[in-house]
């Protein structure tokens, strides 16, 4: 039981998945402080709002007669945060990270080997039975 837990934890996607989310975590607090310092006040200033969640009020009344204040500039201002962090990841993370890809890829092509390329798991292979079999045969 113990040795398949073992296994799954040192399997590369676990630890990649785990690295991710501690970067991932990090990174939207890089994100949030650059939407609620620079993007929401220019938005804010666009509909003369000091912030978005007070932007756009519309009164409906209620059934006890009162009245009920919704706020759209809140909505537009989740859905304007949604699609810059969007933006913000595509442009910061993914592009990049697929022109480095495409860029190995070329590479591998060409017959270059990739720029620190770790090696393969059957060159490990190879390399550990090599050790292997010269520690062996030392007395």
């Amino acid at each position: 039981m113990l040795k398949g837990f073992r296994d799954f934890v040192l399997r590369g996607n676990v630890i990649e998945l785990a690295v991710a989310v501690v970067i991932g975590a990090a990174f939207t607090a890089v994100v949030n402080s650059v939407v609620d310092a620079v993007i929401n006040p220019a938005i804010g200033a666009l509909f003369n709002a000091e912030s978005l969640t007070s932007a756009l009020p519309v009164a409906i009344p209620t059934v006890s007669g009162g009245e009920a204040t919704l706020y759209f500039g809140a909505v537009i201002g989740a859905v304007l945060n949604c699609l810059i962090v969007a933006a913000v990841v595509y442009f910061a993370l993914v592009a990049p990270m697929n022109y480095v890809k495409r860029r190995a890829d070329e590479k591998a092509k060409a017959g270059a080997p990739a720029e620190d390329a770790p090696p393969s798991e059957i060159e490990l292979l190879a390399e550990i039975r090599d050790l292997l079999a010269k520690r062996d045969a030392t007395p």
